[in-house]
């Protein structure tokens, strides 16, 4: 079987390359890394059964969805959280838990149909989270796909939105309980996303490896000049 694994974070990558060392008898994987090299010719020369998007932030061109099998892995209990930012969406309105839907890719986002669920865990900050997802989707999801016959099923009953963050909503409001900014830093920290902060004086002080113990807060601090 030939597979496309279309991802961008150090850790998918991570997973996506021992998986391909671990198959590299039974399958013919290739990972894409880059936003440019997600296009219809190379994905025409290469001829895929099965592309994965895990992770995936850019929009996939219609040209590669209508002519091969694209599955993208979301973060919510789908159609519930449609949209974008889900785990931050999901931790502010106090979930302790989600499950990481894998479905086809169709013109409308996050609308496809859908082919397994796995529940994860939403404790500690977005990088173990993220980790924690990874690690579900290539040690127990995509392997699924090539093991068993999977059809995707319609999503079924009314569908709800997630609004995709800001990185301006990452600032720390006035206020706030103290396990609301444990949230607010823990949700913001991972690669590639903006901490949480606040400003003091001519300062930007951002958060993050927080920690809530006996009702204190403990994190380190970045503090930066604003210019």
């Amino acid at each position: 079987m030939k597979i496309v694994i279309a991802t961008l974070k150090s850790w998918n990558i991570k997973n996506a390359e021992k998986l391909k060392a671990c198959n590299k008898e039974k399958h013919e994987i290739k990972i894409i890394t880059q936003k440019e090299d997600l296009n219809p010719k190379a994905i025409k020369e290469f001829e895929p059964d099965l592309i994965f998007f895990p992770h995936w932030s850019y929009l996939i061109p219609q040209d590669i969805y209508e002519n091969y099998v694209c599955v993208v892995f979301h973060m919510t209990d789908l159609p519930f959280g449609r949209g974008g930012s889900p785990l931050q969406n999901l931790i502010i309105r106090g979930f302790k838990e989600t499950k990481i839907s894998a479905i086809r890719v169709q013109e409308e986002i996050d609308a496809g149909p859908v082919y397994i669920k796995e529940k994860v865990s939403l404790d500690g900050n977005a990088d173990e989270i993220f980790k924690r997802i990874s690690d579900i989707i290539f040690e127990k999801m995509i392997p699924r796909f090539w093991n068993e016959k999977l059809e995707p099923i319609e999503q079924m009953g009314t569908p709800t939105f997630f609004r995709r963050r800001k990185p301006e909503e990452s600032e720390l409001r006035e206020n706030m309980e103290v396990s609301e900014i444990y949230d607010y830093i823990r949700m913001m920290d991972a690669e590639g996303y903006p901490n949480a902060f606040i400003k003091y004086g001519g300062f930007k002080i951002s958060f993050r490896n927080a920690k809530l113990e006996d009702g204190r807060l403990f994190a380190e601090i970045i503090m930066e000049k604003i210019e």
